[in-house]
């Protein structure tokens, strides 16, 4: 006997939809562009047109299509936390008090205040939120766990871990 293939659900259609038309949109010019962004994003538009074998006007014109199409969000930059004297990275998994109404938009809105929380991502599951939590050193950590998220409303469990050594962090697409 067959195995019945699994049903999807009409968001699953648009989900393949979307990215389909997006896959298609793409020719290997505009990945090419992508990826070259991606290794290098303050190239400018003369530089990138080079690299890709474009003219600089039609490159501007790809870039601002990508841009208008929501694939390029924007360019930023990045910070070493570090240098600026922070050591101390914790993730924190929590699990809200559901019980409360707004238990997710109270906690939400309180998290997004503290400074030293640097992520946050709501989640599907036992665990509810995660947040990256910087600090100075781990008497800075603790001054802020104990007096700031430990403060924050509706929270039922927390568990935090601190991180070791980073090994791979990538926003780079394959594509």
């Amino acid at each position: 006997m067959g195995m019945i293939p699994a049903r999807k659900t009409p968001l699953a259609f648009a989900l393949d939809a979307v990215i389909a038309f997006f896959m298609q949109a793409l020719d290997d010019t505009d990945r090419r562009l992508l990826r070259l962004i991606q290794d290098n994003p303050e190239l400018v538009v003369a530089d990138l047109a080079t690299r890709a074998g474009l003219s600089a006007g039609s490159c501007a014109r790809r870039i601002e299509r990508l841009e208008r199409d929501g694939v390029i969000l924007g360019r930023a930059v990045d910070i070493d936390w570090r240098a600026l004297g922070f050591e101390v990275q914790v993730f924190l998994r929590i699990t809200l008090d559901k019980t409360h109404s707004n238990a997710f938009d109270t906690f939400l809105a309180a998290a997004r205040a503290l400074p030293e929380v640097i992520a946050i991502e709501t989640l599907l599951g036992r665990v509810d939120v995660r947040m990256d939590v910087i600090a100075r050193d781990l008497a800075h950590y603790q001054e802020i766990y104990r007096h700031r998220i430990l403060a924050l409303p509706n929270i039922a469990e927390i568990e935090a871990l601190m991180l070791v050594s980073e090994l791979k962090n990538s926003k780079r697409l394959p594509i």
